[in-house]
């Protein structure tokens, strides 16, 4: 088997002051940052809390709403913010609530977070957008009147030239701003304001089924593939490579180890991957579980990259996930778990050779 560096990546989506320390392969996350990825012709800023229009994106025009996944839903909005702001000329952002407004009015985390703030705005800069612009959202925030929230910050603080949002967002205490009162505010306030009725169909089938709580849904079952035809994209972790206890190396499946956040819900078990290092795409096996066979411990995301020996300590990793290819289980002995790890390498292959 070939040889590659143990790492261990942590994924910081637990806390957003913790995701603005993080430096995620291309897109790092800071108050205000400017950001180049690799696979963009241009620059892709992340602001949070600005009190003034943010340099760069003066002007805006935004597309506003917690956008967890970006799934294919999603993307009707920010597919109509972009027109827009090609048609007036202006930067085209995303306006996007951390932590999500569910875990604030819960009093603890329950959302199993599809794109922590890293993974959205790299997903946000893929789609070819200027920046993302996060707000900090607490039960404060929550209970503004709704006229604050158009005025104090989307015209004043924002300066945004447009707003467009979905038919069912709603802002303000009591959910009381909704599409009509957000159309009022902006002729009143000087911004233009689209609302995107529901969206029943894109160019890759239908919408009906498509959603963030159906993607969670994929996800906790193991059924990355149909987590795939939701988002639009494989569903994808982001984590920055650290040393790990080399167990892996021992039994010459050498891994890089990804502590995803602890909102992760992932089915556990071998999925067939791909990890992203410095703008190079791998592909390997990765086991996402409790290790029972060795320590029942904490869930890890174990990633053997094939074909590869270098060190990778220190440097970002993004892993993408194509085929589930067995459930997690535990082993009479290490020789039976080796073996087994040997077919689940020759399935990823397999799998994966399928999808080039």
């Amino acid at each position: 088997m070939a040889a590659c560096a143990l790492v261990t990546a942590t994924n910081p989506g637990a806390s957003f002051l913790r995701a603005l320390r993080f430096t995620p392969p291309h897109v790092s996350l800071a108050p205000s940052s400017a950001v180049t990825d690799p696979h963009l012709s241009k620059k892709f800023l992340v602001v949070q809390d600005p009190v003034l229009p943010p340099a760069g994106l003066e002007g805006a025009v935004a597309a506003i709403g917690n956008f967890d996944g970006l799934h294919r839903g999603h993307r009707g909005v920010v597919a109509r913010a972009q027109a827009l702001a090609k048609k007036l000329g202006k930067p085209c952002v995303l306006l996007t609530f951390e932590p999500h407004p569910a875990d604030i009015f819960a009093g603890r985390p329950v959302i199993f977070r599809l794109t922590p703030p890293d993974a959205k705005a790299a997903q946000a800069a893929r789609l070819g957008l200027d920046g993302m612009i996060v707000l900090s959202f607490n039960k404060g925030f929550a209970a503004q009147p709704a006229e604050d929230f158009t005025q104090e910050i989307l015209a004043k603080r924002l300066g945004l030239s447009a707003v467009v949002a979905g038919y069912d967002f709603r802002f303000g205490a009591g959910r009381r701003g909704d599409a009509a009162f957000l159309k009022a505010e902006g002729a009143r306030l000087g911004f233009a304001v689209e609302i995107v009725d529901r969206i029943t169909q894109d160019e890759e089938g239908s919408l009906e089924a498509v959603s963030s709580t159906a993607t969670r849904e994929a996800l906790e079952k193991g059924d990355v593939e149909l987590a795939r035809r939701l988002l639009g994209h494989p569903y994808f972790v982001r984590g920055a490579v650290r040393h790990g206890d080399k167990r892996g190396r021992l039994l010459g499946f050498p891994t890089a180890n990804i502590a995803l956040d602890p909102s992760n819900r992932l089915h556990h078990g071998i999925y067939a991957v791909t990890i992203e290092i410095e703008g190079v795409v791998r592909e390997g096996a990765a086991n996402f579980g409790r290790r029972p066979t060795f320590d029942n411990g904490p869930p890890l995301l174990e990633v053997f990259i094939f074909d590869f020996s270098g060190d990778l300590y220190g440097k970002e990793a993004e892993v993408a996930f194509f085929s589930f290819i067995r459930g997690e289980e535990k082993f009479e002995s290490v020789e039976a778990l080796i073996a087994q790890m040997e077919d689940d390498c020759l399935r990823a292959r397999e799998i994966l050779l399928s999808q080039r």
